[in-house]
């Protein structure tokens, strides 16, 4: 979903982001008698839940370099977990043909004895649920994945699985999600559109870079937005020289320890390198302003009369990088990134751009790439880029319901390559 910046680079400019090719990752041209079936599995679908963001890419295409693409896949089944107040499910399955299944087995099988799709969509996000003590709502993405798995097992048969955001609000569920796709061999890819969205400047973190502390500033709240701000960071971190080598630890703050970090003004006494926050706030697009201003940087002061509730994650890999991510709801309203690279003066520095809606052009792009899965059967990034930034939500919201103390994370040593193209 990433745009392909070498070869749009070449062609248009280095101030714009395009993707890959539909020719290059893409079975566009596939005759019409190969085209597959797809189950989708969702908690609910109603206007702007994930399964309209996503799910209805299947039914009616998506805009992708400059056409608009209709992917090789008929969606024939889902099972529907909530149906609230304007649900979309039963209409979209009138107008396009699909049935709604009372079981993710059912759903699977298309109402016959054996498995009978080629690729399984899971969305668990939006719906009613409990939360556990540390304000993590408990979707239903393991037990999904579960119900799917245990239909493969029995009938022998496996389809790719692309999982929606972070794999599981438990740790150990999420690592045995990731555990059971190799053990049966089946593509398996997940997490978030941030990663795959236009970046304004195209860039990416030099392969190889060394690298000394990273920085994403960003919108929402806890157990949702910060998986968003983490994948932003960690798609840029896994560049890094040597590849990804996990974390070590995490500390979570919020509220006045937050300012009192912000105002140390460096990573060893509690805080972080202003110089990354301010490269933040220049990238932003949406940057808060006093009444009749605009392009002034905020003083101190303003932000703490802007932003009622801030919240940092402090994390340190084991490598020695750090990096924060901080939820600056009143300051901003997008995502941004910057990184102190060693023996660089200035901060590498993007905006990762989410169009608006009703299009929301960044939900196509990470479905161009959940079709990738779909196609070759492989995910086109490493799965455990988002088992990382699942563990990191987890640490996050444990270090912030444990009075905001830094905790180790010897389960988080997770090590991996990443692609030549983040």
């Amino acid at each position: 979903m990433i745009l392909n910046r070498r070869n749009f680079i070449g062609t248009i400019s280095a101030a714009s982001a395009g993707v890959i090719p539909i020719s290059e990752t893409h079975a566009a041209a596939e005759p019409q008698g190969a085209r597959k079936k797809m189950a989708v599995i969702t908690t609910e679908w109603r206007y702007h839940s994930h399964a309209w963001h996503m799910a209805e890419r299947f039914l009616v295409g998506y805009p992708i370099n400059g056409r608009w693409h209709r992917p090789p896949f008929d969606v024939v089944s889902a099972y529907v977990d909530q149906f609230p107040e304007k649900e979309l499910a039963r209409s979209r399955s009138a107008e396009f043909g699909f049935k709604i299944y009372p079981t993710i087995a059912e759903a699977l099988r298309c109402g016959t004895g054996e498995m009978a799709v080629d690729a399984v969509l899971i969305i668990g996000e939006h719906g009613t649920y409990a939360k556990t003590e540390y304000e993590q709502t408990k979707y239903p993405r393991y037990e999904f994945f579960k119900q799917v798995t245990d239909v493969y097992r029995k009938d022998g048969r496996t389809a790719p699985v692309f999982n929606d955001k972070h794999l599981s609000w438990n740790w150990s569920w999420a690592r045995e999600m990731v555990d059971i796709s190799r053990e049966l061999n089946f593509g398996f890819s997940a997490g978030s559109s941030l990663p795959v969205t236009f970046r304004m400047p195209a860039i990416e973190m030099p392969l190889g870079a060394e690298v000394d502390e990273l920085m994403c500033v960003a919108i929402g709240g806890i157990d949702s937005y910060d998986f968003h701000a983490l994948e932003v960071i960690q798609c840029m971190a896994e560049r890094r020289r040597g590849g990804e080598s996990g974390v070590a630890s995490m500390q979570a703050i919020r509220g006045e320890a937050v300012w009192k970090a912000m105002d140390t003004g460096r990573w060893s006494d509690g805080g972080w390198n202003p110089q990354l926050f301010e490269a933040c706030l220049a990238r932003s697009h949406t940057l808060a302003q006093p009444e009749t201003f605009s392009d002034r940087f905020p003083t101190s002061a303003q932000m703490r009369q802007w932003v009622k509730d801030p919240i940092a994650y402090r994390f340190e890999y084991l490598d020695g990088t750090k990096a924060t991510m901080l939820l600056m709801n009143g300051l901003v309203g997008d995502f941004t990134f910057a990184a102190k690279l060693k023996n660089q003066a200035e901060p590498l520095s993007t905006l990762f751009h989410l169009p608006p809606n009703p299009n929301v052009v960044y939900s196509a792009l990470l479905m161009s790439k959940a079709e990738q899965t779909f196609v070759s059967g492989k995910s086109p990034y490493p799965i455990e880029r988002t088992l990382l930034t699942t563990g990191l939500v987890e640490a996050g919201v444990r270090s912030l319901g444990s009075g905001q103390k830094r905790i180790t994370t010897p389960h988080l040593a997770i090590r991996y390559q990443p692609s030549r193209e983040s």
